[in-house]
């Protein structure tokens, strides 16, 4: 072979090379834990379960494909979510969701790295589990159903809900 034809097979290698490379890794698969304040075998459980993966399906995300999923239920128990929080922190996620305060406190005891977002959470800024909503701090972030400042002046919480 000569010199010219051997280069220009290397330079010709070397330009295809990282385009087949990138084509053949797998997409990387992305978990997420999830700790639920009510029981498995609860009907509503199947419901929000549901909710959940219909929306990750339109925006691409396909279990067992590119998204591993790990529930926990607390069924409001406290000792379960103590039990929980460090258990779904080891598995190392990406994310956790949390339904309800009580799971938001145990997993932020658990870890101060991975990103937490809370749902189904009342007065997340009163009970301490974050700074404000506009700028939670940490890693904490979530949804409110309501917001109590609307409800007007002279109204309790408990008028609100």
């Amino acid at each position: 072979m000569r010199r010219r034809d051997f280069i220009n097979a290397v330079a010709g290698a070397a330009t295809v090379w990282p385009l087949s490379v990138g084509a053949q890794q797998p997409e990387q698969t992305r978990r997420i834990g999830v700790l639920m304040n009510i029981a498995e075998n609860d009907p509503e459980a199947a419901v929000q379960v549901s909710a959940l993966m219909q929306v990750l399906k339109e925006r691409g995300w396909i279990l067992g494909t590119n998204i591993q999923i790990d529930y926990r239920w607390a069924a409001g128990d406290s000792q379960l979510y103590r039990k929980y929080a460090p258990e779904l922190v080891a598995l190392a996620p990406n994310a956790i969701l949390v339904v309800g305060g009580s799971g938001t406190g145990e997993l932020q005891r658990a870890t101060k790295t991975i990103p937490i977002v809370f749902v189904g959470t009342t007065d997340p800024v009163n009970r301490g589990l974050i700074e404000s909503m506009s700028r939670p701090g940490g890693n904490t972030t979530g949804f409110i159903e309501y917001e109590f400042g609307l409800c007007g002046v002279g109204v309790t919480q408990a008028d609100c809900t």
